[in-house]
């Protein structure tokens, strides 16, 4: 448990041992009796991602994002902030002293991109050159082990990557990813980072259903791999995503989120700028007491990253703060992650 301010504000993070009590546990005064019932909120641990930052340092991008009052740090494993090979010991000496010093942790390592290499997507996992497939699971392994270096317990990677104008077969790519993804497996059991696949529309996996027949093709009973469910992403594609939190409990091992707007185009907006019902969202976790991180992921707003990420901020507080009806919650229970 981290905790800021021991009358007003405590803050369950996933390192915290067990599972994460609910909100409403703790104001029902149903756990920890012994704490004081003024003022306390328990607030679902809040991150943000770097990688709105591009335009600025990670020491920068850390130091806003703890200023605003966020409890975590999503890291950018890429050019701009982390990228493995050139984030050298005594950066990461730093980076980590800087985050003890304003409270902060990792809350995961986004593996998704490779501007060193490519763009957005490339190089994919299912590429027909196999150097470039290489370059792909090299820079997964050493973010795997960049991740544990951090204390993060997630690693999210992109689904495959997109399909079109690769002249496969769906039946192909899913074959090359899962192959692919197969030579991470030993990095990612060694270093106790889970591998959290993350759908995104218009690439190889689009939907949690997708996610799910993947996995249980190939990797059945992995526990090294996982879904990074991005809110957003499953909006696009006409998903609930409450309802898929609900539904797929034992997968979800780390949650992204964004708003959207009403014509579900895969534009990721503020939170409170588009239409998804975040109260929803943040009761379904409570809901399967979900034990991990959520973070916000504002990559396309480079020039104003402060500004957004402050008003995400602000908005979700208000959401998490709400007073709604509800079930009283069962003592006892977590997810299994």
């Amino acid at each position: 448990m981290v905790g800021r301010d021991r009358d007003e504000c405590f803050v369950f993070g996933p390192s915290s041992g067990g599972a994460r009590p609910s909100r409403h546990q703790i104001l029902a005064g149903l756990l920890y009796p012994e704490l004081p019932p003024v003022n306390m909120i328990l607030m679902q641990p809040l991150a943000f991602s770097s990688n709105a930052f591009k335009k600025n340092t990670l020491s920068e991008a850390i130091s806003s994002i703890g200023q605003i009052g966020y409890t975590g740090v999503e890291l950018m494993a890429d050019m701009h902030h982390a990228w493995p090979v050139t984030f050298d010991a005594h950066r990461r000496r730093e980076t980590s002293k800087q985050l003890s010093d304003l409270g902060l942790v990792i809350s995961n390592v986004n593996a998704f991109t490779c501007f060193v290499h490519g763009d957005t997507y490339h190089p994919t996992w299912i590429e027909d050159d196999s150097k470039q497939v290489r370059i792909r699971i090299d820079h997964t392994r050493r973010c795997l082990e960049m991740a544990q270096e951090f204390g993060a317990r997630t690693l999210s990677i992109q689904p495959g990557g997109p399909t079109i104008g690769t002249g496969l077969t769906r039946e192909q790519a899913l074959d090359r990813f899962a192959d692919s993804l197969s030579r991470c497996l030993d990095s990612a059991r060694q270093t106790g980072v889970i591998l959290a696949i993350e759908p995104e529309p218009g690439l190889l996996i689009q939907t949690s259903g997708e996610y799910l027949d993947f996995k249980n093709r190939y990797f059945p009973n992995e526990s090294s791999i996982r879904m990074n469910c991005d809110i957003g992403h499953l909006f696009c594609v006409g998903e609930d995503p409450a309802g898929v939190i609900r539904t797929m409990t034992h997968e979800v091992v780390h949650v992204h989120l964004e708003d959207i707007g009403a014509n579900h185009v895969h534009q990721h907006l503020t939170p409170g700028r588009g239409v998804i019902d975040f109260v929803t969202i943040f009761d379904a976790l409570d809901d399967i007491a979900y034990p991990g991180w959520v973070t916000v992921e504002l990559y396309p707003y480079e020039s104003t990253a402060a500004g957004v990420a402050r008003s995400a901020f602000e908005h979700l507080q208000q959401v998490l703060r709400s007073e709604r009806p509800r079930k009283t919650p069962p003592l006892g229970g977590s997810a299994s992650v």
